[in-house]
């Protein structure tokens, strides 16, 4: 779902491969799949993900639940908009509010889960979800100011991550050193436990955050031309 006469953008890795996958599976649902039962379903998803994070801190076989929940997630999340498309039933104005008002939802769910995991600490985990929340801000004021509806950053978008977080999860079921994995460092005098997926998810911030200034300073230079300093009299 995406904004009124907003254009889309989308330049991921995926995108060509799950675009026809995603209009074959919407040619193929049943009348009753509409899209509001879908984004349901996304959020569903983000709950099994936020489940699984927190009860693998009694046994780490509960993150495949959190894979499940990442694949319900992207086909609720990804085929909402989708179906309504192949369908022609686009609620531009409802869809685009709906769509991204769940979203804040989806994601709060999936990184406070993995914040109260001990697999990440939460304060990375909500540094990592603000940034997100900027660069969700970001998209949809430039859909608002310039009717380009960006879905990727960098060739990466919601699948890419999902993909990414798929594969660091089975590393942490079927590596044990991985998953066992703790160290610590000393910051400002103050010693920082890290554990499994805190380090890959400092990395993950790091570049996010070089991706938003980037696009920051490049969206903020070209609004300057669109709207420049108004000439004074004479």
């Amino acid at each position: 779902m995406e904004g009124k006469r907003a254009v889309r953008i989308q330049t991921s890795i995926l995108n060509g491969a799950e675009k026809k996958l995603l209009v074959w599976l919407a040619e193929r649902q049943p009348k009753w799949v509409v899209s509001d039962l879908l984004t349901i379903v996304g959020m569903i998803g983000s709950v099994m993900i936020a489940a699984g994070f927190i009860l693998s801190n009694g046994n780490v076989n509960w993150l495949w639940l959190s894979i499940a929940g990442f694949i319900v997630n992207w086909y609720g999340d990804s085929l909402d908009g989708t179906i309504a498309r192949v369908r022609g039933t686009q609620r531009p104005i409802y869809g685009y509010y709906l769509d991204h008002s769940v979203d804040v939802f989806n994601e709060a769910f999936m990184f406070i889960g993995i914040g109260l995991s001990y697999l990440m600490r939460l304060d990375i985990a909500l540094l990592v979800f603000i940034l997100y929340l900027c660069m969700t801000l970001n998209v949809s004021i430039n859909a608002h100011l310039k009717s380009e509806f960006k879905l990727t950053y960098g060739k990466l978008g919601p699948t890419e991550f999902r993909v990414i977080a798929i594969i660091l999860i089975m590393l942490i079921i079927f590596i044990p050193p991985f998953r066992e994995f703790h160290t610590s460092v000393s910051l400002f005098g103050k010693e920082i436990a890290l554990g499994p997926l805190d380090i890959p998810g400092l990395v993950i911030l790091l570049i996010l955050t070089i991706i938003y200034i980037n696009t920051f300073i490049h969206d903020a230079r070209g609004y300057a031309k669109m709207d420049p300093l108004p000439k004074k009299e004479d």
